[in-house]
C-alpha cells in the first residue's frame, strides 16, 4: 500500500488575487490555480487544461466551475470533473491562514 504525504505550503496573500479571479502559482514542482471566489472562499485546481494545456487561471470562473480560455472546456472547482467532456483536473485543499496568506494542500512533490 502507498500513501502520499500531505503537505502544505504557503502562497501570497490572498488579497493579490482580485475576487473572482485566479492565480496561477508554481508549487512543488506543478503549476497550481488558485480562484478567490465571489462567495468569499479559495478554490485550487491543476492550473493547465489537459485538453490542449490551456492556462486555467486565466479562465472565467464562478461559483462552480472554471472555462478554459482556450477552447472553453468546463471543470467543477470543487471535483476537478469536466462538464463538457475533457479528462479531470486535479483538486487541491484551500484555505486563508490567520496571517491572510493562501495555503494549499495535497499530494503535491
Amino acid at each position: 500500500m502507498t500513501t502520499t504525504a500531505m503537505t502544505e505550503y504557503r502562497l501570497g496573500p490572498a488579497d493579490e488575487i482580485p475576487v473572482g479571479e485566479g492565480r496561477a502559482y508554481a508549487v512543488g514542482g506543478e503549476m497550481v490555480a488558485v480562484f478567490r471566489l465571489r462567495g468569499g472562499g479559495l478554490r485550487a485546481v491543476s492550473a493547465v487544461c489537459p485538453h490542449a494545456g490551456g492556462p486555467l487561471a486565466d479562465g472565467l470562473a464562478d461559483q462552480r466551475v472554471v472555462v478554459c480560455p482556450l477552447h472553453q472546456h468546463a471543470f467543477d472547482l470543487r471535483t476537478g470533473c469536466s462538464t463538457t467532456g475533457a479528462p479531470p483536473i486535479t483538486v487541491y485543499p484551500a484555505r486563508v491562514d490567520e496571517d491572510n496568506h493562501i495555503i494549499i494542500s495535497g499530494g503535491l512533490p
